[in-house]
């Protein structure tokens, strides 16, 4: 089986968007390192960003029937937004951590509320990025049973 990390909306623009709030570190940086952090447990990670809700809905479909064990999503302000996006993980049935670079409960109060946090296994907020290191090892052991 395998972890699929999906970002979504302007994470592309991470190491240059708001650094004092996500850093300075590349989502290219972030995936490379995701990548050898499965590698090492001897899991396959694939990851994925796009801006386009249509597009992470299709790929969470997707991964109810191509092998995906567990996801990863930090859903940008889709978390805020998207009743499509939980409808598609109520569909795909594939277990997930919700994970946010920044404290969504520290900031504006429209990102106190997530359409996602109820279905989701678990939710990592306010870690920077390694929140996602610590969904990876959640996700990676969950797999590995």
């Amino acid at each position: 089986m395998s972890i699929l990390v999906i970002n979504g909306p302007n994470l592309s623009t991470l190491g240059t968007r708001e650094p004092e709030i996500y850093g300075t570190t590349t989502l290219a940086q972030i995936d490379a390192g995701l990548k050898a952090q499965g590698e090492a447990a001897g899991v396959a990670v694939e990851t994925f960003q796009s801006n386009h809700e249509g597009a992470i809905i299709d790929r969470i479909l997707a991964a109810k029937d191509d092998g995906t064990g567990f996801i990863v999503i930090n859903p940008g302000a889709f978390t805020h937004t998207s009743i499509a996006i939980r409808d598609a993980f109520a569909a795909a049935s594939v277990p997930f951590v919700e994970c946010h670079i920044s404290n969504v409960h520290a900031r504006e109060e429209f990102r106190k509320k997530s359409y996602l946090s109820d279905l989701a296994v678990g939710v990592i907020v306010g870690f920077g990025i390694s929140g996602y290191r610590y969904a990876l090892d959640f996700a990676i052991a969950k797999v590995k049973g």
